[in-house]
C-alpha cells in the first residue's frame, strides 16, 4: 500500500445479520431466524477478523484503528461477551487510536435496553439507537417492535450509560404534517442531542413497502413537501446546536460519527460478517490499488465458508482509477465540509478533470447547487445536497 494510506487509520465494520422482525421499509442484509447459534456465529466473526486483519496490515507495522462499528441487523441481540471478545481481538490485531470510537446499534425494546450496561462494560462507548418515531401510529406503520414509551426510556437510559449517543428518526412519513414533525423532533432532541441521523422515508425495491406502495396502500409526500420537512429539520436541529455535517446526519461540534466519516472521506475500511463490504488499499503495479470486496449475504452460507476457508468473500476486484475517483466524489459531496481535489487525486491517481465534467460543474455552480469554498474544497450547497441523486450522474465522468 502507499505510505500515505498506511499512515491513515482504518475503520472496522462488524455485521450481525439477525433481527427479531423485518421492518417493512428495510432493504439491509437482515434476517429473521427462530434460533441463532450466537456462540458459533461469534467464533466465525473472530475468525474472519483474523483473516482480514492479516491482509490489511502494512508490512511489519500494525495499521492504526480509528473506529469499530457493530451494525446489522440488530447487533444489540448479540451476547455482550461476543462483543467484548471482538473488541479485544481487534485492538490486539490493530493499533487503536487513543480516542477509539466503538459504536453499537440497538433498538429501544425493553429486552435490548436491559443489556446496555453490559455493552458499555464490553467496551462500547457510543450507542446508536433506532428510535425511528415517537408516536404509536407511526411506529406501527413502520413495523417497529417498541412503543414510544420504551423509546423515551431507552434514550434516557442510554444517555446515562454511554459517553456518546446517537439516534435515528424517519421523516416524510405518510400524512406527516410540518407541525407534528417539528414537535416530534423537538421532543427527541430534548432527550438526547449530541448526534442525530434523520432519514427520509423511501420505498426500496424488494421490501414490503414496495409491494404496498405499488398497490396504493399509502402515499409518500411530494418532493416539495419532503424538501420543506428537510428544511424544518435543519432549523430544529440548529436550535439544539446540531449542524448537518452530512446529508442525513447532524451533530454538535466534535460529536460527528468518526466511523461514518471514514466512509465519506473515502478512507480504508474492513467489513466483517455476512454481506459486509470493504475498501482496502494495497501496493499495485501502478503504485497502489483499492480492493473492493463483499461477503456472502446468506448468514448460513457465510458461516460455512468462514469455518471452511477463514473468510466468505465472494467478490473482490481492484477498482480502476476512474472508479476510485467517482467513489471519492460520490461520498465526499455528501459532507458539508465538501471534498478536496487533492483527496480525489490521492485516492484515484487522477487529475480532477479526469473525474469531473468541468462544463457541467460550471453549470451546476450557476444553479447554486455546488460551490468552491475558500480552502479549495468543492461543496454541495443545501439545495445541492437535496438533489445529489440527480446531480452526481451528470457531474461525474
Amino acid at each position: 500500500m502507499s505510505d500515505a494510506t498506511a499512515a491513515e487509520p482504518l475503520a472496522l465494520y462488524i455485521h450481525w445479520p439477525f433481527c427479531a422482525a423485518k421492518c417493512p421499509y428495510c432493504d439491509f442484509n437482515s434476517h429473521v431466524r427462530p434460533e441463532v447459534d450466537a456462540g458459533r456465529h461469534g467464533r466465525a466473526l473472530l475468525a474472519e477478523l483474523e483473516h482480514e486483519a492479516a491482509r490489511a496490515q502494512g508490512g511489519s507495522t500494525r495499521r492504526r484503528l480509528a473506529s469499530i462499528f457493530f451494525g446489522g441487523g440488530t447487533p444489540s441481540l448479540m451476547p455482550p461477551d461476543a462483543v467484548a471478545a471482538l473488541i479485544a481481538r481487534a485492538t490486539a490485531l490493530f493499533q487503536p487510536e487513543d480516542d477509539l470510537e466503538i459504536t453499537l446499534e440497538a433498538n429501544p425494546t425493553s429486552v435490548e435496553a436491559g443489556k446496555l450496561r453490559a455493552f458499555r462494560e464490553a467496551g462500547v462507548n457510543r450507542l446508536s439507537l433506532g428510535v425511528q418515531a415517537l408516536d404509536a401510529a407511526s411506529l406501527g406503520f413502520l413495523g417497529r417492535n417498541h412503543s414510544a414509551g420504551e423509546a423515551v426510556a431507552a434514550l434516557e437510559h442510554a444517555r446515562a450509560t454511554f459517553p456518546r449517543l446517537s439516534f435515528d428518526l424517519i421523516y416524510a412519513r405518510p400524512g406527516q404534517s410540518m407541525a407534528e414533525w417539528r414537535a416530534e423532533l423537538r421532543r427527541a432532541l430534548s432527550l438526547a442531542a449530541d448526534h442525530l441521523s434523520l432519514y427520509q422515508l423511501t420505498v426500496e425495491p424488494g421490501t414490503r413497502f414496495a409491494t404496498e406502495h405499488a398497490r396504493g396502500a399509502f402515499r409518500l409526500p411530494e418532493d416539495d413537501e419532503a424538501a420543506a420537512l428537510y428544511a424544518a429539520t435543519v432549523e430544529e436541529a440548529a436550535r439544539f446546536g446540531l449542524e448537518p455535517y452530512e446529508v442525513s446526519n447532524y451533530a454538535k461540534p466534535g460529536a460527528e460519527s468518526r466511523h461514518n466519516l471514514a466512509y465519506w472521506r473515502y478512507a480504508d475500511y474492513l467489513g466483517i460478517g455476512a454481506g459486509a463490504h470493504q475498501r482496502l488499499t494495497r501496493a499495485g503495479p501502478e503504485g497502489f490499488d483499492v480492493l473492493a470486496a463483499r461477503r456472502h449475504r446468506a448468514p448460513e452460507i457465510w458461516l460455512e465458508r468462514v469455518e471452511r476457508d477463514g473468510h466468505a468473500r465472494v467478490e473482490e476486484e481492484a477498482l480502476t482509477p476512474v472508479e476510485r475517483g467517482r467513489e471519492a466524489m460520490l461520498m465526499g459531496l455528501r459532507l458539508a465540509e465538501g471534498v478536496a481535489p487533492a483527496r480525489i487525486a490521492a485516492r484515484s491517481g487522477l487529475g480532477f478533470d479526469a473525474v469531473v465534467d468541468r462544463a457541467m460543474l460550471d453549470a451546476l455552480m450557476e444553479e447554486d447547487y455546488l460551490r468552491w469554498l475558500p480552502d479549495g474544497r468543492l461543496q454541495a450547497t443545501i439545495e445541492g445536497r437535496l438533489r445529489l441523486d440527480a446531480i452526481l450522474p451528470v457531474l461525474l465522468r
